[in-house]
């Protein structure tokens, strides 16, 4: 029977999201260590990227409490293997326990755990903790986008020329010379932010004009940290300015683009 969740309802379940993924960042930070390799036990996974036994702690921790919370809503993570019957689901939680594991393995700390919880395909709660950067952005679909309790809102920049800009070096390339033919597109090049969730969180609170996404990014990467930029006043969508869609069979997604409402159209335009 389907199952669906309010705003209203999930702005109730939230105080229990937030202690969760408070309680799995203090399961994290003992092996974290700033500037220096990680005290966590690592191996390579099937493709060669690593995981920590961090990962997986958090990931069975997350797990457990979330689905305490919500009995109802199915399972997709990083750490986890894929189960298709959360496709038969209407409500999903989407975790990546520890987004950006090689920056967490080399002491880097730009790294977040991230939560969403999907409500016929779309976040309706969403959290991305930086607990290294003793940072934590979170919302609520209607209840507006917050950063440690605070209300953030996307940069108010117009135009493109100038703007601060992160992302792969071939997608920022392109971008500027879409900007700017032949000339200089005057843009300010942020260090690439390994957490893809906190890049995203990064344009929602301003600190960030525009962020670029490389293709094969998974709905775990994303769907916490776009209800954030929405609730921001910006959008995660494709070079084509389609939103993105989460839930479907394979979760994985192509290049992508981050960046207040009013720059979409000047990025579609400049890429295209």
């Amino acid at each position: 029977m389907p199952d669906r969740m309010s705003p209203e309802a999930a702005l109730a379940l939230m105080p229990a999201v937030r202690e969760a993924v408070r309680a799995a960042a203090a399961i994290a930070l003992p092996f974290f260590k700033p500037g220096a390799e990680t005290s966590a036990r690592v191996w390579s996974k099937a493709g060669g990227s690593p995981v920590t036994e961090a990962d997986v702690e958090v990931d069975a921790f997350l797990k457990v409490r979330l689905s305490e919370l919500l009995p109802e809503a199915a399972w997709l993570s990083e750490e986890t293997r894929d189960d298709p019957v959360r496709l038969e689901h209407d409500l999903v939680w989407i975790v990546d326990p520890i987004d950006g594991t090689r920056a967490f393995l080399s002491g880097h700390r730009d790294w977040s755990i991230a939560v969403a919880l999907l409500s016929v395909g779309q976040p309706v709660l969403g959290i991305v903790d930086a607990p290294a950067c003793r940072h934590s952005y979170e919302a609520v679909a209607g209840h507006g986008a917050f950063r440690d309790g605070a209300p953030i809102r996307v940069s108010s920049r117009t135009t493109l020329p100038g703007a601060r800009v992160t992302g792969p070096k071939p997608l920022f390339n392109r971008l500027a010379r879409g900007v700017a033919p032949g000339g200089d597109a005057g843009f300010e090049r942020i260090e690439r932010i390994p957490s893809l969730a906190l890049r995203v969180a990064r344009v929602a609170d301003g600190a960030i004009d525009v962020g670029l996404v490389s293709k094969d990014a998974r709905d775990w990467d994303l769907a916490g940290a776009d209800l954030i930029l929405r609730e921001a006043g910006g959008a995660v969508c494709d070079l084509a300015g389609r939103p993105t869609l989460y839930n479907r069979p394979d979760p994985v997604h192509g290049e992508l683009i981050a960046a207040p409402a009013g720059l979409i159209g000047g990025i579609v335009a400049a890429l295209g």
